[in-house]
């Protein structure tokens, strides 16, 4: 007979653990060997909803053979000598538990819960409601449609070449393009190269090219979050650098 005394502290065994009522339990659970039976079955009560009173357990090798029922609470599950990747069978002993019956599986077991139109409608407040509310304080499509000259001003002193900071992130790089892109959506646009691989990409955004750059330090933003100015490189070795 194994004792606690003879089981390492830290030694476990991951098993496999099936449910006679529920089919799409199957997950893989570590437990110690020195854990007792009973607090086993504490630990899969849990998991699965089965009492730990109503609970039986069997374990089976690798092959699918029955090794042993785990029929006595207080030995340890070392005393069985279980290998990882073993499987653990609960079964289930109570016919009004929770997990009889596939309530834990079917969900069309489940009464649903329904409300006829008018009901609905004379709510305070649904979702329906809410959702209009939505779209006529935030309208989109056509009744936002931007202007193609969108942020054109804003580009005025932002020429390929600056060095620039770019938000969020106070980014640094170099301007590669400034203009229209009808791919991204109306108005201007502008290309950075970053001084890092902060981007996205080499230049080539939805299959058009609008630079060149390494990839991964590409971006094409709108210009209200480029500033251009004396930006030099970050030192990644200054001690004032976070």
């Amino acid at each position: 007979m194994a004792s606690l005394l003879q089981l390492p502290s830290d030694d476990s065994v991951l098993l496999i653990v099936t449910h006679s009522n529920v089919k799409s339990f199957s997950p893989e659970v570590r437990f110690s060997l020195q854990m007792s039976v009973e607090a086993m079955k504490e630990k899969l009560w849990k998991k699965c909803g089965t009492s730990v009173d109503s609970m039986r357990l069997e374990l089976y090798d690798d092959a699918g053979s029955k090794v042993c029922d785990l029929n006595e609470s207080i030995r340890p599950l070392g005393f069985y000598s279980p290998l990882d990747g073993y499987r653990l069978h609960i079964i289930d002993l109570d016919p009004s538990s929770v997990t009889s019956g596939g309530w834990l599986e079917d969900t069309s077991l489940v009464e649903k819960y329904t409300i006829s139109e008018e009901a609905y409608n004379k709510l305070g407040t649904n979702f329906r409601k809410f959702k209009e509310t939505m779209v006529s304080q935030n309208p989109t499509g056509n009744d936002r449609k931007l202007p193609d000259d969108y942020m054109e001003d804003m580009c005025a002193n932002i020429k390929v070449g600056n060095r620039c900071e770019v938000e969020p992130g106070a980014k640094r790089g170099s301007v590669k393009f400034v203009g229209r892109a009808e791919a991204l959506g109306p108005g201007f646009w502008v290309g950075i190269q970053y001084d890092e691989p902060l981007g996205k990409h080499d230049g080539m955004v939805k299959g058009i090219r609008f630079f060149d750059c390494p990839p991964g330090h590409g971006a094409v933003v709108r210009p209200d979050k480029v500033k251009v100015g004396d930006f030099p490189e970050r030192d990644p070795f200054d001690e004032e650098e976070i």
